[in-house]
C-alpha cells in the first residue's frame, strides 16, 4: 500500500491518539458524499444516491456503496470522488460495468484484493465484482432455501454480507431467518438459524427474526444485527449463538440486556472486537465493547446535521463500516448520503487494564518498539484486518519488524496475561 495524501493527512491525528489513548476524543460527523435523492457521479455533495443501504471500506480508504434504488454499486475515494463501479437499470444480468444489472442491492463487502461482494436482494443472489467492474454470480438462483453450490443454492432476500480473511462470505438471509456461509468457490451452507423467533443455542437449534446485518472479526466470530428481535447476536465458528446486547425494542445505553435497540440493521467490528451498530429506528450509531457495554457514538432525533456526537443527525442509518484508521462510514439511507464519523479510538479503552502502551518511532520505516506494563502478547493486523504477526512481550519492550510489508497503517493489539487488551496504530512509511 503506497503512502497517499490521505494517509499523510491522518498521521498527525494518529500520533495524537497514540499519545493520549485514554483521553476523550471528540467524535465528529461529516458528509463524505451525496446530496438530494437522485443519481449522479461527482465529488462530495455534487454526487447523488437513491436510498444507499450498504457500505464497505477497503484497505486504501475507498468506500463502496450499495445504491439500492439506483440498482448500482458506487465507489467513493477518500477525497469524496464518486463513480459507478457496476450496474445500470433494474435487472438480473452478469457483465461488466453498466452492462450488469442488479435488483435492489442492499449489502456489500470488500476483500483484501479489492473484490466486491453484493447481496443482490430481490434477485436472491450473491454477486461478485472484480476491481475492473466485471460482475458474476457467486451463489443463488430463484427465491427459496437450499444449501448447495453456486446456482443450486437458494436465498430469500439476502441483505447483509461480510467477508473474512480466508475469502469466506457470511450472509444475513433475511426472509429465511438464517445466517449462511459461502466459500470462495460458491459452496453454501447454513451456519445458524431455522424458523423465525428468538433462541440462543447451536446451529439450526437457534432462531433469528429477520437478521439484516453481519460482520466477522479476526477470530472468525460473526456478529448479527437481529433486526426484529432488536438484538445483536454473536455466532462462533462452531455455530454457537449468544446474545451480545439488546432486549426489547427501545433506546437505552447499558450493558448486555439492559441496553435497547430499535430495528438495528447494520453492524461492523474493529480489530479490538468493538462492535458498531446502525440503529436504524433510533437514528443513532451505537458501540458495543467486548464486555457488552453499549454507548451512543453519534446521532439523536431523525434529521440531517453534521457536527459532534449528539448534535449530529441521521435519518434511518442502515449500515456501518470501519476503516483501518478507525473512521466509521454510515449509509444514511433516508438522507441519501454517506456520512463519516471521525474521532473513534480503536482501543478497548476503559475496559482495558493495559496502563502503559507506546509505540515508537511512529511513523517508522519498519522497526517499532512496543512498550507496555510487562509480559503480554502482541498481534499485528494489516490494513485489511488480516493477522500478519504474533509474538510475546517479555518485560516492558519488544521490537516489531514490519520492514517486509508495504507502507500503510497497521494495528498492534497488545493482550495481557489477564486477557485485557489495547490496540495501537503503527504507521509504516
Amino acid at each position: 500500500m503506497k503512502t497517499t495524501t490521505f494517509l499523510k493527512k491522518q498521521i498527525l491525528i494518529s500520533a495524537m491518539l497514540l499519545i493520549s489513548s485514554f483521553s476523550f476524543a471528540q467524535v465528529t460527523v461529516s458528509t463524505l458524499a451525496g446530496s438530494t435523492q437522485g443519481y449522479a457521479d461527482g465529488t462530495g455533495t455534487a454526487a447523488q444516491f437513491n436510498f444507499p443501504t450498504g457500505v464497505a471500506a477497503d484497505a486504501s480508504g475507498n468506500v463502496y456503496v450499495a445504491d439500492y434504488l439506483n440498482n448500482r454499486i458506487r465507489k467513493i475515494t477518500p477525497a469524496g470522488v464518486v463513480t459507478t463501479l457496476a450496474g445500470s437499470t433494474l435487472g438480473n444480468t452478469d457483465g461488466t460495468g453498466a452492462a450488469a444489472h442488479f435488483n435492489n442491492p442492499t449489502g456489500i463487502a470488500v476483500d483484501a484484493s479489492g473484490t466486491v461482494y453484493v447481496a443482490d436482494t430481490y434477485n436472491h443472489k450473491i454477486r461478485k465484482i472484480t476491481p475492473q467492474g466485471e460482475v458474476t454470480t457467486l451463489a443463488g438462483s430463484t427465491q427459496g432455501y437450499a444449501d448447495g453450490t453456486g446456482t443450486l443454492a437458494q436465498f430469500y432476500n439476502p441483505i447483509g454480507v461480510a467477508v473474512d480473511a480466508s475469502g469466506n462470505l457470511y450472509v444475513a438471509d433475511y426472509a429465511n431467518h438464517k445466517i449462511r456461509k459461502v466459500t470462495s468457490s460458491g459452496v453454501v451452507t447454513t451456519l445458524a438459524g431455522s424458523t423465525a423467533g428468538y433462541t440462543d443455542g447451536t446451529g439450526t437449534a437457534t432462531k433469528f427474526n429477520y437478521p439484516a446485518g453481519v460482520a466477522v472479526d479476526t477470530s472468525g466470530n460473526v456478529y448479527v444485527a437481529d433486526t426484529f428481535n432488536h438484538k445483536i447476536r454473536k455466532i462462533t465458528s462452531a455455530g454457537v449463538v449468544t446474545t451480545v446486547a439488546g432486549s426489547t425494542q427501545g433506546y437505552a445505553d447499558g450493558t448486555g440486556t439492559a441496553a435497547q435497540f430499535k430495528s438495528p440493521y447494520g453492524v461492523a467490528v474493529d480489530a479490538s472486537g468493538n462492535v458498531y451498530v446502525a440503529d436504524y429506528g433510533n437514528n443513532r450509531i451505537r458501540k458495543i465493547t467486548v464486555t457488552g457495554v453499549v454507548t451512543t457514538v453519534a446521532g439523536s432525533t431523525a434529521g440531517y446535521a453534521d457536527g459532534s456526537d449528539a448534535l449530529a443527525q441521521f435519518s434511518n442509518p442502515y449500515d456501518v463500516t470501519i476503516d483501518a484508521l478507525g473512521n466509521i462510514y454510515v449509509a444514511d439511507t433516508s438522507n441519501h448520503k454517506i456520512r463519516k464519523i471521525e474521532g473513534i479510538i480503536l482501543s478497548t479503552s476503559s475496559d482495558s487494564f493495559v496502563k502503559t502502551l507506546k509505540a515508537y518511532p511512529n511513523p517508522s520505516t519498519g522497526i517499532f518498539v512496543i512498550q507496555t506494563d510487562g509480559n503480554a502478547a502482541v498481534d499485528v493486523f494489516d490494513p485489511a484486518g488480516k493477522q500478519i504477526l504474533s509474538q510475546k512481550i517479555n518485560g516492558q519492550n519488544s521490537t516489531i519488524d514490519l520492514s517486509q510489508y508495504p507502507a500503510g497503517i497497521y494495528l498492534a493489539k497488545v493482550t495481557t496475561d489477564k486477557k485485557q487488551s489495547k490496540t495501537v496504530k503503527l504507521i509504516k512509511r
